[in-house]
């Protein structure tokens, strides 16, 4: 009988973490592959740090490799940084704290350095009535707003709009997300933030376990195609979270199965301490469940095999959506969009 392989360095180094890895150092071409994984899966900076901490210790072009790149992502996040910072003022000038999503606002609280998490563009959750006082203030800025891909469809599924400048890009989101036919409405969210600062600016973050559903849904929403979406789902776990809310505010989305989908793998995969009876009160049926780990396995995961097949992608959607109806419905508004272009102006 073949022995089934073990887990991938990266997946090993990650699902370790905080302790050291049982696996030795990775070296040739799975080094090289080792490092370019890290980097697809924007988690350059913390493999290089974790790297250190594990005392691997990679064959030389690797390790040069790793470096550069890590070096490059802290630079890209230095900027998004500046642009967060300078966002943040110019919003406070009309009293409006927004709630930082995602990158190095999350970064920020989850990881050893912030810079060491990938990220490109400030995303903002501000509520409906602050939308058009937002767009002025950051416009002061030198952003201007993109046209809605949303097309003739924006008012259905857009959840953001982008601001894009030489300082570079910011999405200012009226709704959490948007996705599966479905949208995350972000004024309860809002109300249930909690206070924070960037080098002294204020800020709000979103209420833990509302970032445990919200991180869940937004890495299921792209298929789950990057390890830096589940490993922050980790070190958010890591920190303790009020898991009978997370139940709660998944079953408020309506989505509580796309939910499930990220916190299993997130378990599976990288050791996330999550109940078991968590799971099982997310779960989807138990075919989609046998789907979900086809379609995320662990070497598709790391190969990122959806994003390169654009029929599997459209597959695995279609076939995990907990409401099909309104995922071909989407699907046709996507398509109508494309085939008619913009609305007139």
């Amino acid at each position: 009988m073949t022995a089934r392989p073990g887990p991938s360095p990266l997946v090993g180094l990650l699902r370790a973490w905080p302790g050291p890895p049982e696996m030795r150092a990775p070296q040739g071409a799975e080094a090289d592959a080792f490092v370019k994984g890290a980097v697809r899966h924007g988690l350059a900076g913390f493999v290089a740090h974790a790297v250190g901490q594990a005392g691997w210790q990679l064959p030389s072009e690797s390790s040069a490799l790793l470096r550069r790149e890590s070096l490059a992502g802290a630079a890209r996040s230095l900027q998004v940084k500046a642009l967060l910072l300078k966002s943040l003022e110019a919003l406070s000038r009309e009293g409006i704290v927004p709630v930082s999503l995602k990158g190095y606002g999350l970064a920020l609280r989850l990881y050893p350095d912030p810079l060491q998490r990938a990220t490109r563009d400030v995303d903002l959750l501000v509520s409906r009535t602050e939308v058009a006082t937002a767009v002025h203030q950051l416009s002061s800025l030198g952003l201007t707003v993109r046209p809605s891909r949303d097309g003739r469809h924006a008012h259905v599924d857009s959840h953001h709009l982008e601001l894009e400048g030489k300082a570079g890009l910011v999405e200012l989101h009226f709704r959490a997300l948007a996705g599966w036919g479905r949208a995350l409405e972000g004024d309860a969210l809002l109300a249930r933030a909690v206070e924070g600062t960037v080098d002294g600016q204020r800020v709000r973050w979103l209420r833990p376990e509302d970032e445990a559903v919200y991180l869940a849904l937004h890495a299921s929403h792209h298929l789950l195609q990057r390890l830096a979406w589940l490993f922050d789902l980790k070190l958010l776990a890591a920190r303790g979270l009020d898991w009978e809310r997370v139940i709660e505010g998944a079953r408020d989305t309506g989505l509580p199965q796309l939910v499930f989908h990220g916190w299993e793998v997130a378990r599976r995969l990288l050791g996330a301490p999550v109940p078991e009876d968590v799971l099982a009160a997310l779960a989807p049926a138990g075919w989609r469940r046998r789907l979900g780990r086809r379609f995320f396995s662990e070497p598709r995961l790391v190969a990122t095999e959806l994003v390169h097949s654009r029929p599997r992608w459209m597959a695995a959607k279609l076939l995990l959506s907990p409401e099909p109806v309104a995922m071909v419905r989407y699907a046709l508004r996507r398509l109508d969009t494309l085939l008619r272009g913009p609305p007139d102006r």
